[in-house]
């Protein structure tokens, strides 16, 4: 066994003791500022800017490897108690080199964090990744989960369910997509209305006349339908 390998087999603690010693040196108070300003001091920051974090952890995973089964998600849960925002920035780097090898046992795990700390930063690559990963292999499972989120009280949990097709191009359930967004187009949440307007956005790349026409005859905010037609409108 490697030295990587038997590094991706410590103990979640351990590796995550790790991982936020190996991150702490390159704290920038200055860069940390803006970052908390950016989102509305909402977490705290270590000042560490995406170029240069993505950098770091693929030193450290080339070092330590990435761990998996329960390991990996006791690890994402530590590293989302941790207080700044890095560290979860870290997690979901950890949880998109796994994406291929999770599945519907993680979807318990995947709710826990969107609902945790949640903000667009970390929901939207929750939602389009993983989750919309583990589902494309399920599809049986999608319209539990869809109608579950789309109908809790959680905003973060209703822009998922809005979400998870975002990369399915030609494989989205049109449809679903369609009474989803029926169901919350009244909503005066800022993150539901532009869920609904990313999501038509996305899809129009792929049939512009279906959105277009779901757009005409649906009832939605000035914001959904700006954000709906944007592409469209720009390639025409």
């Amino acid at each position: 066994m490697t030295t990587k390998e038997k590094s991706a087999e410590l103990e979640p603690q351990i590796y995550t003791d790790k991982l936020e010693a190996w991150l702490r040196p390159y704290a920038d108070e200055e860069k940390a500022g803006p970052m908390r300003a950016y989102m509305r001091d909402q977490f705290a920051f270590l000042g560490i800017r995406s170029p240069e974090l993505k950098q770091l952890m693929r030193e450290f995973i080339k070092e330590h490897g990435i761990p998996v089964g329960d390991r990996l998600q006791e690890t994402l849960r530590m590293l989302w108690r941790l207080p700044e925002r890095e560290f979860q920035y870290a997690a979901l780097v950890l949880l998109d080199k796994r994406e291929r090898t999770l599945s519907a046992e993680h979807l318990a795990l995947l709710e826990e964090l969107i609902v945790t700390k949640p903000w667009w930063d970390t929901v939207d690559l929750l939602a389009g990744h993983a989750v919309g990963a583990i589902l494309s292999r399920r599809p049986d499972l999608i319209e539990t989960y869809a109608d579950r989120w789309i109908n809790s009280d959680s905003m973060w949990l209703q822009r998922t369910a809005l979400l998870f097709q975002l990369r399915y191009k030609s494989g989205t359930d049109a449809e679903l997509l369609f009474r989803l967004i029926r169901q919350c187009a009244d909503s005066k949440e800022f993150f539901i209305g532009k869920a609904i307007g990313w999501a038509l956005r996305e899809y129009s790349k792929t049939d512009e006349t279906a959105v277009r026409r779901f757009v005409a005859v649906t009832a939605l905010s000035p914001l959904s339908a700006r954000e709906a037609l944007k592409y469209m409108d720009r390639k025409r």
